[in-house]
């Protein structure tokens, strides 16, 4: 009886735990833009082997099932006033903010989707190490609002490649939000930064008082 007893009391002490214990979930942080800047490590930049094909992008996006590519996902994420679409994912009408260079778009075709951190420029920073898988992710990442950006086709192409040093949108009142958003990416995927950069994230974040920097590591 008495061992009847105890093994009733066990069973129910081991219904009331979770069945699983699942691993802690990457935290999201905010800090001051300034301080983010300091949290990127410092490292010098070497293009050696770079080749845009070792990102596949734009893949199947987050919902296979949609039939849309990544590009178009994020417009869709993006739009102010929503398009038609279509079969295939084809995108008609619909109206967007391109917030580089604050201009209205009223055809998908007028967009480029900018990697906020540019591919070359992810490579210089560490990317280049990482597994086609994780250049992968990072081509198509729609897990940080900030790390694709529906933006101008010329604003795109004005920027290319360049990081902060040499490039910052032409519309002088989105600098802030631009270079938050810029230590944000590098912050979620680890990607480190050359002392011109730093420097000139330094300088862009000292007339930015009251921008703060919201970033989760990626998985």
């Amino acid at each position: 009886m008495l061992t009847t007893v105890l093994r009733g009391l066990v069973a129910a002490s081991l219904a009331a735990l979770p069945l699983t214990v699942s691993s802690p979930a990457h935290a999201a942080e905010t800090l001051p833009l300034a301080e983010a800047v300091t949290r990127l490590p410092v490292d010098t930049e070497s293009r050696d082997g770079y080749n845009r094909d070792a990102f596949r992008h734009w893949n199947t996006g987050d919902d296979p099932a949609d039939g849309c590519s990544t590009r178009n996902e994020v417009l869709i994420a993006e739009v102010v006033e929503p398009p038609t679409v279509g079969p295939r994912c084809r995108l008609t009408g619909g109206s967007w903010w391109s917030y580089y260079d604050q201009v209205w778009v009223t055809s998908a075709s007028g967009l480029d989707i900018d990697h906020m951190v540019p591919l070359a420029e992810s490579w210089d920073s560490g990317a280049s190490a990482w597994t086609p898988e994780r250049r992968e992710a990072y081509a198509n990442d729609q897990g940080a609002a900030a790390s694709l950006v529906g933006v101008t086709a010329r604003s795109n192409r004005s920027k290319a490649d360049q990081d902060p040093s040499t490039w910052l949108p032409p519309a002088a009142e989105v600098h802030c939000r631009y270079v938050a958003e810029w230590v944000a990416t590098k912050l979620r995927w680890s990607l480190t930064a050359d002392e011109a950069e730093v420097v000139a994230l330094e300088e862009t974040a000292a007339g930015c008082p009251d921008q703060s920097v919201t970033y989760e590591p990626a998985a």
